[in-house]
């Protein structure tokens, strides 16, 4: 589970982030590029934007799900 102690400068502020354990396998901007984009030359991810609709959330939540080392969390 993410840590948000650890969260990632570059996340937008909102209820999902990217944490420290990010290992870059894209998975997530692949599953939610509306919401995902790699950071620091491609070494992790972040959420450049909050969801603002339904279809964005459920991606945004398939791709927490999705994360091989749960690295995305939602604190809402």
């Amino acid at each position: 589970m993410a840590d948000s102690t650890s969260r990632l400068p570059g996340n937008e502020s909102g209820d999902f982030y990217v944490d420290s354990t990010c290992i870059a396998c894209v998975t997530c901007v692949t599953v939610a590029p509306e919401c995902f984009s790699m950071k620091n030359s491609n070494e992790h991810s972040i959420v450049y934007k909050q969801p603002s609709n339904e279809e964005e959330y459920s991606l945004c939540i398939e791709a927490l799900e999705l994360c091989p080392v749960s690295a995305i969390g939602d604190d809402g």
